[in-house]
């Protein structure tokens, strides 16, 4: 995803502290990597940052149009309670040596 659909997704959003307009130069990616994109947010005006966002690039869809810059697209249900317990429970079960379990060609990364 071009930094230009990345600042029509970002438009009409600004800074919490300085009210500046995000553009693309406040679009930092980090990430790309099938339908997935790590980006950072930092505002071009006062430098405050707001962190990283993941983005599912394949449930996004950006319009040409400038009215309506931002289509989601139909995407899998949301993590439950119950998915996060889950989650958690699997965590702390891990045994000591659990980095077995990844990839050696993620571990360096």
């Amino acid at each position: 995803m071009d930094k230009a659909k990345l600042k029509k997704l970002f438009s009409g959003l600004c800074c919490s502290v300085c009210k500046h307009d995000f553009d693309e130069d406040a679009i930092f990616i980090k990430r790309e990597e099938n339908n997935l994109l790590v980006l950072q947010v930092v505002c071009p005006e006062c430098g405050k940052s707001f962190g990283l966002a993941l983005l599912g690039t394949g449930a996004l869809s950006v319009k040409d149009k400038e009215d309506d810059a931002l289509e989601i697209q139909p995407c899998p249900m949301p993590i439950t309670y119950d998915d996060v317990l889950d989650a958690h429970n699997f965590i702390d079960k891990l045994e000591k040596d659990w980095t077995k379990y990844i990839p050696d060609e993620l571990k360096n990364n």
